[in-house]
């Protein structure tokens, strides 16, 4: 590799590496901290890229935070900032749970365990609460979209139809509504 490829490999390496190490519960909960990392801190992305990139890691099969850095990984420095991404944002979480699971054995019992365990959850739920609302704010534009996003909702909490079907039924009503309001515009333009 050469000099200017390792140095990229090695800063994609940290980056995930710090959002690993310092976020409690995962997954959803990490999507702020990539996002403040990614567009605010280091402006990889722009905030519609980073919109669509976690549309798409969360639409495919994998972990939330793996799918992102392999993701972001691959857009910055190829496969190598992809292996370099997945391995900063797995090592942290893999050496925290050895190390907590060998210790929550030994005081699994422990009311202050029990508590902060309690407290973490509930910071956890106001992340992912975050997320949301951030994300709602920037994909919601339009009434298309606000109707997808309600039915989506509405079919996963209340009929439980799995968020894959939601996913692909919402990719193919976006794409013919595009069309349909493609064909309306293009149709009104030719008739001025």
């Amino acid at each position: 590799m050469e000099k200017k490829t390792i140095l990229e490999c090695f800063n994609i390496f940290i980056t995930f590496f710090k959002i690993g190490a310092f976020t409690i519960g995962g997954g959803y909960a990490m999507l702020p901290i990539i996002e403040k990392e990614i567009v605010q801190n280091k402006k990889w992305m722009e905030h519609n890229e980073i919109l669509d990139t976690f549309a798409i890691i969360q639409s495919i099969p994998g972990i939330i935070a793996v799918n992102a850095s392999v993701f972001i990984g691959f857009k910055r420095a190829g496969v190598k900032g992809a292996i370099f991404a997945a391995l900063g944002v797995v090592i942290p979480s893999f050496t925290i749970i050895l190390l907590v699971s060998h210790l929550l054995f030994s005081f699994k019992d422990n009311t202050y365990i029990q508590n902060a365990f309690a407290g973490v959850r509930a910071g956890v739920t106001a992340l992912i609460l975050v997320t949301a609302i951030k994300l709602a704010k920037k994909a919601l534009k339009g009434f298309l979209s606000i109707l997808i996003a309600t039915t989506s909702f509405t079919l996963i909490v209340f009929f439980n139809v799995h968020p894959v079907v939601t996913i692909l039924a919402g990719a193919i009503i976006g794409v013919i509504g595009y069309f349909l309001w493609y064909r309306h515009t293009y149709l009104k333009q030719k008739n001025m």
